[in-house]
């Protein structure tokens, strides 16, 4: 694995627990929502974290590791994120059939979108 595909995981974890914490982030404790926060979307260093909290370095990292485990857990259990994302890509399939059939005059569409929705309203 080169360097440029490192620092993409790096990137993609990033704004796999940035939208893990939107959904869940609440259901940490104040302490740990700031640590994770300041590390993971403010960038700041586990050094200057530990600095900021009067903690070690080791102790920031712990307490990051312990908040990604638990948003990953949240959402193993809970599944708001991959339901989010189902119902979007959903609601995006409607309004590209919908122009599609503006643009054509295809009036058929309407059994595709009835059918969207139907699978919308059942995963909510």
């Amino acid at each position: 694995m080169n360097q440029n595909e490192t620092q993409i995981d790096k990137l993609d974890e990033i704004v796999i627990l940035s939208i893990l914490y939107d959904f869940y982030g609440e259901l940490l404790s104040d302490h740990k929502k700031q640590i994770f926060e300041d590390y993971i979307l403010n960038d700041l260093s586990l050094s200057e974290i530990a600095a900021q909290q009067g903690i070690s370095r080791q102790g920031v990292y712990d307490i990051v590791k312990r908040c990604t485990q638990e948003l990953k857990e949240y959402e193993i259990k809970l599944s708001l994120v991959s339901r989010f994302q189902s119902i979007k890509d959903k609601l995006t399939s409607i309004r590209d059939i919908v122009q599609e059939a503006t643009i054509k005059q295809d009036i058929t569409k309407i059994v595709t979108i009835t059918t969207l929705a139907d699978d919308i309203l059942k995963e909510l």
